[in-house]
């Protein structure tokens, strides 16, 4: 920085500079290599990957990071010796050490600005093939409490035997620090992954085809769930689903950079912001899966018929319906089809009336007695067009 204290003696001395002078000798930066990673690798790793630091001469330092040009990583090393500079009218000086300072300072304004790296202070990033596992306790066996998957964000509060103390979304819990990678690492691989998110704000999210309300709809998606961004269009997101291109309503998703997170157990199997009772009236149905179909029935072990399964499963959190699908349609409020959440009955027709009548799960799933074929089981919501939707659960 400049010191007003020191101007005279330096403006005295540097009269005597005819040139500028620049260090000689720049040592040996630090090549870092990322568990093996090296641009363009296609390897899935099971484990976090260690940091392993090799010296060579050279005069950059080189940031291997996946998926990134090698060309594109490297940085070129920054003199580390007082530096002058001689300008025409007037004489400025400064040094390495005054430069880095400000640059600090810079960096930690912004910094303060983003809340850390990423939204992360001390960030932990999850290495797995599909999910890794989110613990009550740092014991090994204890309870499950959420899931993260490959390359999602945590913040780490501290590490005990080899278990990390981690928030991520709304899960905190502890997970196995031998998948999960942290420090400098963790920042680099960070900034090589982030992706633009569109995460949903509305449940049973329709996905289409194409962007269109006249689309085909491909499936449907529960409240909170983190699409990666492909592309964004007037009105409409592209985003990925599975690998599969499909397009969204702009107005019912929230899009930014950022790392995923964890998912509570609840989320994990219904999407954000379902009620304790709805969770539980779609693990109960759960139960009978596989069981038969029976036309009239209304046994959940012996054989059940359409409006017979709803109405048992209903009857055991105290809510009475009448056996027919048509007239279950007429029960409770009606909402729309994109309304829908868990516990709510979606009902389908043979092109004249209502002759069919299916419970919603979530995640574009619902939960029926099928036919004398398949029994009770779960198909996609738009497995028939539906065409009504009932709320008998009011949380």
């Amino acid at each position: 920085m400049y010191n007003k204290r020191n101007t005279g003696m330096r403006i005295a001395a540097l009269t005597f500079a005819l040139t500028i002078a620049f260090p000689t000798n720049i040592f040996g930066a630090p090549v870092l290599t990322i568990g093996g990673f090296s641009a363009g690798a296609d390897s899935v790793i099971t484990k976090a990957p260690s940091l392993e630091v090799q010296v060579e001469e050279t005069e950059t330092a080189q940031l291997i990071i996946p998926g990134q040009p090698e060309e594109a990583q490297q940085m070129q090393q920054e003199p580390t010796e007082p530096v002058a500079f001689t300008a025409g009218a007037g004489v400025v000086t400064s040094s390495v050490d005054d430069m880095t300072d400000e640059l600090d300072e810079q960096s930690y304004d912004e910094e303060e600005e983003a809340g850390g790296l990423f939204g992360y202070t001390n960030l932990g990033i999850a290495r797995v093939e599909d999910h890794l596992n989110v613990r009550a306790g740092a014991e090994k066996d204890s309870k499950i409490v959420g899931k993260m998957e490959n390359d999602s964000g945590c913040e780490v509060l501290e590490v005990v035997d080899g278990m990390a103390h981690i928030i991520s979304g709304s899960v905190e819990g502890y997970v196995s620090m031998d998948y999960l990678l942290t420090g400098t690492a963790a920042e680099v691989y960070a900034s090589a992954i982030v992706k633009e998110l569109a995460t949903v704000t509305a449940d049973g999210l329709k996905m289409r085809v194409a962007p269109s309300l006249e689309a085909e709809v491909y499936d449907m998606v529960a409240y909170g769930e983190e699409l990666e961004v492909l592309e964004k269009l007037d009105g409409w997101v592209a985003v990925d689903y599975d690998g599969q291109k499909v397009y969204v309503s702009a107005d019912y998703v929230s899009v930014d950079r950022k790392l995923k997170t964890a998912l509570n157990m609840t989320e994990f199997l219904y999407g954000e912001g379902v009620s304790d009772v709805r969770v539980e009236i779609c693990e109960y149905a759960k139960q009978f899966l596989g069981n038969p179909y029976v036309w009239g029935g209304v046994s959940l072990t012996k054989g059940a018929d359409c409006s017979g399964f709803v109405l048992s499963i209903y009857k055991k959190f105290g809510v009475s319906l009448p056996h027919s699908s048509r007239a279950q349609a007429n029960c409770g409020t009606r909402i729309k089809v994109s309304e829908m959440k868990p516990g709510d009955l979606v009902f389908y027709s043979n092109g004249s009336r209502i002759n069919h009548v299916a419970m919603y799960i979530g995640g574009g799933q619902v939960i029926h007695a099928s036919s004398p074929k398949t029994g009770i089981r779960i198909s996609s919501t738009y497995y028939r067009s539906p065409v009504a939707a009932v709320r008998l659960l009011y949380d």
